[in-house]
């Protein structure tokens, strides 16, 4: 059987989630401690050694994050509850996090906690995840972003990405190295963790990052990295060009 802690500060919230545990997985999961704080978290998780985290973003002294960063066994699983705070939700999704939104959805969260009891074997990458997620949340200069391979996890400086491309529902992210990532998400995926403020989808298939546009080209091109050329969509070209130049 899995065990878990919950660990949220609001008392009605951590009652929600223990009634939902006892009431579609009473044979798969007991609760076995909650806490209120990063305080009271911490030596919690490191004397009952559980297999499960189902763990709110914001405490009362601190974070979701904050609790972790502490725990140097990380033999656990992590499910992140929270509200929509969008920096937080941003912050889970560039670190490829599980996550439930509050107020809790009952199927959405039977998939998350599946997902967790399906897993074979603890995530050996969960310090490289939150160590992305952390620095997002904490408004690290130099973001980085968590891409997922069939074989590989990476952790992607942003500012190396030169651009992305569409393949149906997998997405291909070209970096300055000359590595090809193709991931199984769609480009959409790519501009909800990608900085807006940095990443501009020019046409339907790519999303290219301004840092590395030189030029653009009447012919509908805009110039990469001085040779890659990426197409501008008629319909996009204004907002594009003005994102990128203006």
């Amino acid at each position: 059987m899995m065990k878990a802690i919950i660990i949220d500060d609001e008392k009605f919230c951590r009652e929600d989630l223990f009634e939902k545990i006892n009431i579609f997985f009473p044979s798969e999961i007991t609760v076995i401690g909650q806490a209120d704080s990063v305080k009271t978290a911490v030596p919690l998780i490191k004397n009952l050694k559980p297999d499960l985290l189902l763990l709110d973003i914001n405490l009362e002294d601190g974070n979701g994050f904050d609790v972790i960063a502490n725990c140097n066994n990380k033999n656990f699983d992590v499910i992140f509850i929270t509200g929509y705070d969008q920096h937080a939700l941003k912050a889970i999704k560039v670190g490829a996090l599980d996550y439930v939104l509050k107020p809790i959805d009952d199927d959405e969260f039977k998939i998350a906690i599946n997902k967790a009891l399906k897993s074979s074997n603890k995530n050996e990458e969960l310090d490289k995840h939150l160590e992305v997620s952390r620095e997002y949340f904490n408004g690290t200069e130099k973001k980085r972003i968590i891409l997922k391979t069939l074989e590989t996890v990476y952790a992607v400086f942003e500012d190396d990405i030169l651009y992305c491309k569409s393949e149906g529902n997998y997405t291909t992210y070209y970096t300055i190295n000359g590595e090809r990532i193709l991931i199984s998400k769609p480009l959409k995926n790519a501009e909800d963790i990608l900085t807006e403020a940095n990443f501009v989808r020019c046409h339907q298939s790519y999303i290219v990052n301004k840092k590395h546009v030189v030029k653009y080209h009447n012919s509908g091109v805009l110039i990469i990295n001085h040779e890659i050329k990426i197409p501008v969509s008629s319909r996009r070209k204004d907002y594009s060009l003005t994102r990128i130049f203006g």
